[in-house]
């Protein structure tokens, strides 16, 4: 039963958020933010992205039923029942709101709720079902980690970490469009119009390498914008070539007709983990060094 709840919250998603948290935190403090802050901001951050990840198993599980990948949920095993699921989502949204306005402060607490409510409400509930550009504008809730971070830090916004935010937001249609392509068929099964359920292989990789160069075009911003030093750019130019390069790749195998798995457009969604990864510790790593 515990291990049918902790499914809910989806642990790897909540993982790559924390990529995201973490590094932005030591970037807004210029070197070792307070440690405290740090773990406070993790806990509060992995609260609020498991309670926005069960309400999505919720409002999802038939779509879940339907798709292979995801049949082994917690809800459609009806290993758990969608009201306990939802209390359990509530509870969790409740105890993030808190914790992270009295342990951090309200700002952070604010962003991590906004952030949920526009996963839940907005892309889950709205743009899911309805549109092809359902992860470009739904993505924004995957962006909001650097501004918690920064603002745990800071207790205030500033440009560098709307940079990061962009660099979140122009990564994720590279990133989530090769996964639906790797699983097309299931999503079309499910009808959720996926960019690569309703436009062509040749299409969906064009745009996933528009979305790269641009993905990569922001990433070095942050350079100048942050003052990061000499590593970031660096980590910065070489990631983004191998992420170009696969993302070119990945156009050639479309172009030549291949389709599905065929594509091998898992490459590129791995590649596109390491490649967010690597930036973002390269961002925490350069103030130690300047």
């Amino acid at each position: 039963m515990l291990g049918a709840y902790v499914g809910l919250t989806k642990p790897r998603i909540i993982e790559l958020l924390l990529v995201t948290t973490v590094p932005a935190m030591f970037l807004a403090a210029r070197g070792v933010p307070n440690l405290i802050v740090v773990l406070s901001t993790m806990v509060g951050g992995c609260l609020a992205a498991a309670s926005a990840n069960v309400f999505n198993c919720v409002l999802d599980r038939d779509i879940d039923e339907r798709m292979r990948r995801t049949r082994r949920r917690p809800l459609p095993r009806h290993a758990v029942g969608p009201s306990a699921a939802t209390v359990f989502g509530v509870v969790l949204g409740a105890a993030a709101t808190l914790w992270l306005g009295f342990v951090v402060n309200w700002l952070s607490a604010l962003l991590a709720l906004a952030a949920n409510a526009f996963y839940v409400f907005v892309y889950t509930m709205w743009l899911k079902r309805r549109t092809s550009q359902n992860i470009v504008w739904g993505g924004i809730a995957g962006c909001f980690p650097p501004l918690i971070g920064w603002t745990a830090v800071t207790g205030s916004l500033a440009v560098a970490p709307f940079v990061l935010f962009a660099i979140v937001f122009c990564w994720t249609p590279p990133h989530t469009w090769a996964l639906a392509m790797r699983y097309r068929e299931d999503y079309a099964a499910a009808n959720v119009p996926m960019l690569p359920v309703v436009r062509s292989a040749r299409a969906v990789a064009l745009r996933i390498l528009v979305y790269s160069a641009v993905t990569v075009a922001v990433s070095l911003a942050l350079w100048p914008i942050a003052d990061t030093g000499w590593l970031y750019p660096l980590v910065a130019a070489a990631g983004g070539a191998v992420l170009l390069w696969e993302s070119g790749q990945l156009l050639v195998r479309a172009r030549s007709g291949l389709g599905d798995a065929a594509l091998k457009p898992m490459r590129l969604f791995h590649w596109s983990n390491s490649y967010l990864a690597l930036i973002f510790v390269a961002a925490a790593l350069s103030p130690l060094l300047t």
